[in-house]
């Protein structure tokens, strides 16, 4: 029987609102999920200090355990993650409003880099947080006391990519879309657009009421390409699940950054220490502005390696193996026609991924 596009159009966009909804946590994500929790709180901690809601407890903070991995993400302690509190900001009384953001108390007309977003020239003017699902990431203020983190300093991109696992069996894409600012008293974690938080937990939630629990987990990605960039995602989607789905391709590129392990001891941060420094007479390190992938024999890419203090120069130790970087070639030296080309902050230089 034949139905008319008024008709079908709508089944169409249910389907698929039901088929994102329903995305799993892949399995390298989940171990990390579960390995992340079991350690209670993390070890590298990049900056600490912060709240879940205006009250105590300060024990949460951005954490750097898998810096190694492309990912910086927060964490309280006692394995307690992050809450879910509820964006509204951004362009106001759209067709995508269903009017549950009017019990905010708080909401802006503004977000941190909709200039950016005006800038793609997509026919938006901003973020709508009835649509992009993005997280408020970082914290920007001038209080007395308040505590501030700029993720920027530890290589994640303004509109970079970031998987929020909801802690309830489902995984969704965002973008880093706005900062914490000090308008309340205190620095606070854990908040995404309404979009986010109903693709998480479904339209209980509104803009004075989001997910109290700690058991969200925010992964930002690092790195220039984990920017979608203009042509890299439907800014000018209708729907939140629509916008969504344009990040997919992406997001499960970055997914496979993380080691199937997932376990927060087996990527470290890059230290020097008393161990390697006794082979130093014979490692020169390459010059910081030239193509020079190793210089360290033995510890290049692709060898064996128990933590990044086994690998030379800026190589990490990832699954046990040394690697260039977090997207695989497009490490240093790569052919390359310009930066986009290169990972995380690498530039092209000559026809080469090389050192800013």
């Amino acid at each position: 029987m034949y139905h008319p596009l008024t008709t079908t159009l709508p089944l169409i966009l249910s389907l698929l609102a039901l088929q994102t909804q329903a995305r799993d946590v892949p399995a390298n994500i989940q171990t990390l999920y579960d390995n992340i929790k079991k350690a209670g709180h993390c070890t590298k901690v990049l900056k600490s200090g912060f709240y879940a809601k205006d009250a105590p407890p300060n024990t949460f903070s951005y954490c750097g355990d898998h810096v190694g991995e492309g990912v910086v993400y927060l964490q309280g302690t006692g394995g307690a993650l992050a809450d879910m509190d509820i964006d509204c900001d951004g362009i106001q009384n759209s067709p995508a409003s269903d009017g549950r953001c009017g019990s905010s108390t708080d909401t802006q007309a503004h977000t941190s880099f909709e200039d950016t977003v005006k800038g793609y020239n997509k026919g938006v003017n901003g973020l709508d947080a009835y649509i992009h699902p993005y997280v408020v990431f970082g914290n920007v203020g001038s209080n007395a006391g308040f505590v501030n983190y700029n993720p920027r300093n530890d290589g994640v991109h303004e509109l970079g990519l970031i998987a929020v696992v909801c802690g309830n069996g489902k995984m969704f894409y965002g973008i880093w879309g706005d900062e914490n600012g000090d308008d309340g008293p205190r620095a606070v974690i854990g908040e995404a657009s309404i979009s986010m938080a109903t693709l998480c937990f479904g339209k209980v939630v509104n803009g004075n009421s989001g997910h109290d629990e700690t058991d969200v987990l925010y992964l930002a990605f690092t790195g220039a390409d984990a920017v979608p960039g203009k042509d890299g995602a439907t800014w000018n989607a209708k729907s939140a699940v629509e916008f969504e789905e344009s990040l997919k391709t992406l997001g499960d590129k970055l997914v496979k950054r993380i080691g199937s392990g997932g376990s927060a001891t087996t990527t470290t941060m890059k230290t020097t220490t008393s161990t390697k420094a006794t082979t130093t007479s014979t490692k020169t390190a390459p010059p910081a502005s030239t193509c020079t992938p190793c210089s360290w024999t033995g510890h290049c890419a692709g060898a064996t390696c128990a933590s990044a203090d086994d690998c030379d120069g800026d190589l990490v130790c990832t699954g046990g193996k040394c690697g260039g970087c977090t997207w695989e070639g497009h490490c240093l030296c790569a052919a390359c026609s310009t930066g986009d080309d290169c990972a995380d902050d690498l530039v092209c230089k000559s026809g080469k991924c090389a050192k800013p």
